[in-house]
């Protein structure tokens, strides 16, 4: 059995985010998306909310599992038994960023591999910084998250947070 993560912020879950949840899970018997606490990134919504957003929108992928930590990343690959982490490149400049996680990754955590991928092509330029901007100016944003994702940002930027 093959056990990739696919670790983020996810804050929020964006349509170029489920589009590599769905390719991996067809190349993957299971996948862990992995929503990092990231404190220090101040995120817009809870841990917490994160989790159940994501779960909400990758319901319809039986061998996905959504799971929070804040715990270094290869120690949280190797208590799932895990030897590949997932990750999704945009565009070159994200490459280099990229590059350099995954040789300190292999550092840390030998055997592990990372594997990129990209998203569809009407989805590379979607990022969740954009997304989080244009809905804090009132923008639409239906077509870059699911429903119940656009409602939650909605929600927060009408009640200040």
């Amino acid at each position: 059995m093959n056990t990739v993560i696919y670790p983020g912020t996810f804050d929020p879950i964006t349509n170029g985010h489920t589009d590599l949840v769905a390719r991996a899970s067809r190349i993957f018997d299971n996948v862990i998306v992995a929503i990092a606490a990231s404190t220090r990134k101040n995120p817009l919504f809870t841990l917490d909310e994160r989790v159940e957003l994501a779960s909400e929108v990758l319901k319809p992928f039986p061998n996905v599992k959504i799971v929070g930590f804040s715990i270094l990343l290869a120690e949280f690959v190797r208590q799932h038994n895990a030897n590949i982490i997932l990750r999704g490149l945009r565009a070159v400049s994200d490459f280099e960023y990229e590059f350099q996680l995954a040789d300190m990754n292999r550092q840390l955590a030998s055997g592990v591999e990372s594997l990129f991928l990209t998203p569809a092509n009407h989805l590379s330029y979607i990022s969740s910084t954009l997304i989080r901007e244009i809905a804090s100016l009132g923008g639409d944003i239906k077509q870059f998250v699911a429903p119940a994702v656009a409602d939650a940002l909605n929600q927060k930027f009408a009640t200040g947070k």
